[in-house]
């Protein structure tokens, strides 16, 4: 797979999936915007890229704030004449906590980050794919927007979000030559778990959660989403769109 000439964005670039992501897209030749929080991250980010076929361009963004999602896609204009791909993977957990126990401060700022930011990311894309002869969307959500309880209420709703938000956009713009599609990990290994809210997990409604996994859960690794997101972003997927794939070395299949 290659992406020579080809410029991406890439959101919550400054750790896990998104990282990864990032530097398979430079290793492919795409230039690559790395849009997160932590500016220095971003730095160290783009530095292990130098020498690969493309680069990495930090952008600090923060997608928690309303406005922070149109003024990261301006900027990504500003910097690119095109836009090719957009992958929008930032996202942060809820506590795991079932209905019952939600709270009003983190369904907004779950929402923000997992709701409100990919659809504004996804509206502002569309519109410069549509003046420009099509691209290629990526979301990445979970098997919780798959199945209903991998996770809490509010984390749930939110990622059955993207995946709607993912087929709608797909079917919509078929034609125009928009792709769209999400990636929907099972457990993988980044910071994710290290969230404001998971520091303090509900631990009776977890181990709800929990009772119903089993022991047969493979954790997966942020290299192994990364291809998967390459893959699905790039020619060979084609005639991939409206797509919600689990990568989840079969938990979601029992």
């Amino acid at each position: 797979m290659t992406f020579k000439g080809k410029n991406v964005l890439i959101t919550g670039a400054s750790s896990g999936i998104g990282r990864e992501t990032a530097l398979h897209f430079a290793r492919a030749g795409a230039t690559v915007i790395a849009a997160a929080r932590r500016l220095e991250r971003l730095e160290e980010l783009a530095a292990e890229a130098e020498g690969l076929e493309g680069k990495i361009l930090p952008l600090q963004a923060d997608l928690m704030e309303k406005d922070g999602p149109r003024k990261m896609m301006e900027e990504a204009f500003r910097t690119f004449p095109r836009l090719d791909v957009l992958v929008n993977n930032a996202g942060i957990m809820d506590d795991m906590s079932g209905i019952a126990n939600i709270t009003e401060e983190m369904y907004e700022r779950v929402f923000a980050v997992n709701v409100h930011a990919p659809m504004m990311t996804m509206k502002m894309a569309v519109n410069h794919f549509l003046e420009h002869g099509g691209g290629v969307i990526v979301n990445v959500a979970s098997v919780a927007g798959l199945e209903g309880a991998r996770a809490g209420a509010i984390y749930t709703a939110s990622k059955h979000a993207v995946v709607g938000m993912t087929k709608n956009t797909a079917y919509m713009y078929n034609k125009e030559g928009i792709r769209c599609n999400v990636v929907c990990p099972g457990g993988v290994e980044t910071e994710v778990g290290a969230g404001e809210f998971m520091k303090n997990i509900n631990q009776g409604d977890v181990a709800k959660v929990y009772a119903g996994m089993g022991d047969r859960v493979i954790m997966g690794q942020s290299e192994q989403l990364a291809t998967v997101i390459l893959f699905v972003a790039s020619e060979e997927a084609s005639l991939l769109s409206g797509a919600a794939i689990p990568v989840d070395g079969g938990w979601t299949a029992y």
